[in-house]
């Protein structure tokens, strides 16, 4: 099993500092109504993000323009019934005679672990049709398309004008789930994508940069750095949105320029696949079997630790399993090859073998994970104490990934907090100042981040 984290880059250089984080299951998006008219022919739209409900059923829109109940365009991830094509990239918008400009793209966007960056540029004055509409993603500009259709020379289309724009819906429906940063608006001028972004000369991975450019009328820079507004507009123009449904602990760290670990919602097993939410944080199994869940990001040196917090459930025999598994070693589905350690009866599990450990726990209990693969040791906490060191062999011996793993069953629910919670923590962070824990990581172990990657992994 092969695990690819894009979005990681060299700890040098411009840092994006935070991202917010949608959760469609509670109607997450904001919006803004201009008070006068833009450019409506020339404007880019760029915007990071990371998605996390890869489904074949519904859009996750980023960006939406609308007036009631007449659209007038959008950006979406959208979903299809047609087997194997969904997860496209659909763009289009009205001009003034609402004739639309719709295009899908060919190529699928099916990574859960990886950050995008997307650029939507329009300039309906150029004389030739292909260069009325580009469209790039992480640098490279898009030339499939499924559907095509460019505006007339000078169309004036309906972005920039005085009616409703939305990020992270279509007017009360198909919302985002994810996590979205660095969304900017540049009204008046179509750019390219190295306004934004540029090659990292060591990974050769496309990364952010800053902005210098002019915005415009109806321009605006979102960095969600306000916890307290996170609707705030950061380019001087004062265009700042208002918040629905969004709350504080929605505006986190994970970044373009620090990717962390969530849960892989396509890393798990058929038999039982749970209900993910919480820009795939939070688990919730509804078919009364197991569900195997693995992380996105895989380890194979160093010290790290993570926490979950158990939100209900049955707490029945084997309803949670907490702990680190190695999935070439086993199956996603099956526990051959983990460490683990169980609600119901407090005993730990070392390649699917049981043993008395440390004491039971249930809901609104927080399980902190802690692994040392050089010492071959596991330590978990229950609520900050220690439940002992175990010192391991097999498991460990001759895997090369390690990534973290929960067992859930029955009706249970559990968040993972790999230093980036849905859910007020303690700001505790671990020993190189990254995450927000509940309880103070031991010393010398790291969250699960792309930069502590970079340093410890």
């Amino acid at each position: 099993m092969a695990f690819l984290v894009l979005g990681a880059n060299s700890v040098s250089g411009y840092t994006v500092k935070n991202s917010l984080r949608f959760n469609s299951g509670s109607s997450d998006y904001l919006n803004r109504t201009p008070a006068s008219n833009g450019n409506q022919r020339t404007w880019t739209y760029s915007c990071w993000f990371k998605y996390s409900e890869l489904t074949n059923s519904a859009s996750n829109t980023l960006f939406f323009i609308a007036n009631g109940s007449t659209i007038e365009g959008g950006i979406r991830i959208v979903g299809s019934s047609g087997a194997g094509d969904y997860n496209k990239i659909n763009f289009y918008f009205y001009d003034s005679a609402y004739i639309i400009n719709n295009f899908t793209t060919t190529q699928l966007f099916r990574d859960p672990s990886a950050w995008y960056h997307l650029v939507l540029a329009v300039d309906t004055t150029q004389a030739t049709s292909t260069n009325r509409v580009k469209f790039y993603i992480n640098g490279s500009q898009v030339t499939a398309f499924d559907t095509t259709g460019y505006p007339t020379q000078n169309a004036d289309t309906r972005v920039n004008t005085t009616v409703p724009h939305y990020i992270g819906t279509q007017v009360n429906q198909r919302y985002f789930g994810g996590y979205m940063s660095e969304v900017y608006m540049i009204d008046g001028t179509a750019l390219t994508p190295s306004s934004f972004g540029e090659t990292d000369t060591d990974t050769g991975i496309w990364k952010p940069k800053a902005y210098t450019g002019t915005y415009g009328t109806n321009g605006f820079y979102l960095k969600f750095a306000n916890s307290a507004s996170l609707g705030t507009d950061s380019s001087g123009n004062g265009n700042t949105f208002t918040v629905n449904n969004l709350t504080s602990v929605d505006q986190t760290t994970d970044t373009p320029t620090n990717n962390f670990c969530t849960i892989n919602s396509v890393a798990v097993n058929t038999a039982n696949i749970p209900t993910m939410t919480d820009g795939n944080l939070t688990a919730l199994s509804t078919t009364g079997s197991d569900a195997a869940l693995l992380g996105t990001i895989a380890i194979g040196s160093g010290k790290w630790y993570y926490e979950a917090k158990c939100i209900s459930g049955t707490l029945g025999d084997r309803v949670l399993k907490l702990g680190w598994a190695n999935p070439d070693k086993s199956p996603q589905n099956q526990f051959q090859a983990s460490i683990v350690y169980r609600n119901s009866d407090g005993n730990k599990y070392i390649d699917n073998s049981g043993s008395a450990y440390g004491a039971t726990y249930t809901d609104g209990d927080i399980i902190g994970v802690a692994l040392d693969i050089s010492g071959g040791t596991v330590t978990f906490y229950k609520n900050g104490t220690t439940q002992g060191t175990i010192t391991i062999s097999g498991a460990l011996d001759d895997g090369t990934f390690y990534i973290p793993y929960g067992d859930i069953g029955n009706t249970d629910k559990v968040t993972f907090n790999f230093g980036n919670p849905p859910y007020s923590a303690n700001s505790y962070t671990d020993s190189a100042g990254f995450g927000n824990f509940s309880y103070q990581p031991p010393a010398n172990y790291f969250a699960l981040c792309t930069k502590n990657l970079a340093q410890y992994g």
